[in-house]
């Protein structure tokens, strides 16, 4: 952006004050009034004249800590505004940071005289409530001249930004139908067999002899080997609404934040619990191979103008969450048929649903095919529920 050049308040009284004593030294023949004219009218010029580069000279770099902060927690923003020139000093600097409407006020500064060389560090604290990808900045410089008469403006360099993922809340661990439970439990044996009666193959050229397992070889009368492992892995389906006509609300109260951060919980235990997730919204799956990854994607996750809720096929899942705002009739009877392994149904309260008893019987369809129903009005919420909702030792395979 090149530097934007106008006249202050009192710049532009400077002028008036010169044009009106020109005009009445004129008037009444007073040499000493049209001097005084002349030479207020010539100030503002001159200030301009010793502002060019002023605002060049003015330079900044930015920092982010941490550079991706969860909602409701507080990132700090430092800036460093210095001069470049090794000989010229600027005068009366002020500068302000643009930030968009939901970090807070725009935070302004009056660092007043740089040397050469000087440096000024600055510093404030943001709090996003809400998740985004929020751009920081450009700044925005201003530099006067010593009489306060021309202002120079320019806003130097390019927004960095801020990466603000969802709120989440820790969830308790979930058991499988053998029992056992957080990383114990993502993989097992598909011979069929356990360890002290593996399934055997013939020997092969190259088989290590400590692989042998004598008790067959003994019965088939040839040499035979323990098999190798094969494993799998669990896996668990998220299905998060991003409907938009399906949500209500704004800001940090929105049921689309609330749905958001669900299943960005949920994500995140199973994750931790050694299952592969896969996660689904109403415009397709989102990629989840790790923590870092589900929150990313879903920070920048957008209400969605699609009409119907996600339905995927979720055969094989041990587990099949859905994190829903308002549904029909008819979109609670299609979602009832469907999931895989245990399923819970997280209703989102504050959503769009038309009444009441709505909601109620959406939740009544989904038990009666037998989902395991929820209805969350806040994310604080969500942990005793899930406690009742998928207890240990009772999510089948």
């Amino acid at each position: 952006m090149r530097p934007r050049r106008t006249l202050t308040a009192r710049g532009v009284c400077m002028l008036i004050l010169g044009a009106a004593a020109l005009v009445a030294g004129f008037v009444v023949g007073q040499r000493e009034l049209v001097v005084l004219g002349v030479l207020a009218t010539a100030l503002p010029p001159l200030a301009a004249l010793s502002l060019l580069g002023a605002a060049g000279r003015v330079v900044h770099s930015r920092g982010v800590t941490p550079s991706r902060v969860r909602a409701g927690h507080d990132a700090r923003i430092m800036v460093r505004i210095g001069n470049s020139s090794h000989t010229w000093p600027v005068t009366a600097v002020s500068v302000s940071d643009t930030l968009p409407t939901p970090l807070g006020h725009e935070p302004r500064y009056s660092i007043g005289f740089l040397g050469p060389r000087a440096v000024r560090d600055l510093a404030y604290l943001v709090r996003p409530a809400v998740r985004g990808d929020y751009p920081l900045g450009p700044l925005w410089v201003a530099v006067t001249d010593p009489l306060g008469l021309v202002r120079v403006e320019q806003r130097p360099g390019s927004p960095e930004h801020l990466l603000v993922t969802p709120a989440t809340v820790p969830l308790d661990a979930v058991g499988t139908s053998d029992g056992s439970q957080g990383d114990d439990s993502p993989r097992r044996s598909l011979s069929g067999a356990g360890e002290q009666d593996p399934v055997p193959r013939e020997y092969r050229h190259g088989d290590e002899l400590r692989r042998v397992h004598w008790r067959s070889t003994a019965r088939r009368g040839e040499l035979m080997v323990r098999r190798d492992e094969q494993h799998r892995r669990e896996y668990g389906t998220v299905l998060l609404d991003a409907r938009r006509a399906a949500h209500a609300g704004d800001g940090p109260g929105d049921s689309l934040e609330t749905a958001v951060g669900a299943a960005a919980s949920v994500a995140l235990h199973l994750l931790d619990r050694g299952h592969e997730v896969r996660l689904h919204t109403d415009r397709g799956r989102m990629p989840a191979p790790a923590p870092a990854a589900v929150l990313d994607g879903l920070a920048v996750l957008e209400a969605s103008g699609s009409t119907a809720p996600p339905a995927v096929s979720a055969a094989g899942s041990s587990l099949t969450v859905a994190v829903l705002g308002a549904l029909t009739a008819e979109e609670a009877a299609a979602l009832a048929a469907s999931g895989g392994g245990h399923r819970v149904a997280v209703l989102c309260a504050r959503a769009a649903w038309p009444s009441e008893r709505a909601r109620t019987g959406a939740g009544e369809m989904l038990a009666s095919a037998g989902w395991r129903v929820v209805h969350l009005s806040a994310l604080s919420e969500l942990p005793p529920l899930w406690r009742d909702a998928a207890p240990l030792g009772k999510v089948p395979r």
